[in-house]
């Protein structure tokens, strides 16, 4: 069934990593821009590369909130499932520590498949709140979505724009339809879905574009179009390591 827009766009998100090395810039971008701390949702990530470990997934949060300058963080990922089933589910348990100390404000995972988010359900560990994973038409992971929808995990897009890759004539056609380009014909099939995404630009025009997905509905037709798209993990443009062991 088509989904109609939201009455209002999302909070401020800004979401960002360790890895990204950029923690530090958005905590004085974020107090710069004048907002209140409560105004904007900021996510980061603890990756297999920085160390999953209970006491290491401590120590990171702490290294972010420094960073940030911040005294939480209102959402932090386990980047990544690499490390192996122990290490990930020690992380994700200093993580739930984190959490209940008030450093971070929900905890999450991204990358995950139905497999490691079955380790978290059978080890007793409470529920990720978000799964961020790669999602767009070319690659819409629908186990993993169908899983998450089961048990009311939350679902964050990234590379919901297919890193420009904008020549499928579907994609054009439902574009030119609506009189929009083909990124907000994506964020709106994204929306419509029911994920939260993830666009990306480092042109404030194209930031503020990105966002203009509101005034307009996709049809059943225009979404069944788009959804045929799907290739599954080869149709991935980002690393998408969700099939690891």
């Amino acid at each position: 069934m088509n989904v109609g827009p939201p009455a209002l766009p999302p909070s401020n998100h800004i979401d960002t990593a360790k890895m990204y090395g950029n923690e530090k810039s958005v905590g004085d971008a974020v107090r710069e821009s004048g907002l209140k701390r409560e105004d904007v949702f900021i996510t980061s990530k603890i990756s297999s590369g920085h160390g999953h470990s209970y006491q290491n997934a401590l120590a990171t949060v702490d290294e972010s909130l420094r960073n940030f300058g911040f005294d939480y963080v209102d959402l932090y990922l386990i980047h990544d499932p690499r490390s192996g089933k122990e290490s990930r589910l020690e992380a994700y348990r200093g993580l739930l520590e984190a959490k209940k100390q008030g450093k971070v404000r929900s905890v999450g995972v991204s990358n995950f498949s139905v497999k490691h988010l079955e380790e978290l359900k059978e080890s007793g560990l409470e529920q990720p709140e978000v799964n961020q994973i790669e999602l767009h038409p070319f690659c819409q992971q629908k186990p993993i979505v169908d899983y998450c929808r089961k048990y009311g995990i939350v679902i964050q897009a990234y590379c919901p724009l297919i890193r420009g890759k904008f020549d499928e004539p579907i994609l054009q056609n439902v574009a030119k339809k609506h009189s929009k380009d083909v990124a907000q014909v994506l964020v709106r099939w994204s929306l419509q879905k029911g994920y939260i995404p993830l666009p990306k630009s480092s042109q404030p025009a194209r930031i503020k574009s990105n966002a203009d997905a509101y005034n307009f509905v996709l049809s059943d037709e225009d979404m069944e179009a788009i959804d045929s798209l799907d290739i599954g993990d080869s149709g991935a443009v980002s690393w998408n390591p969700v099939n690891v062991s």
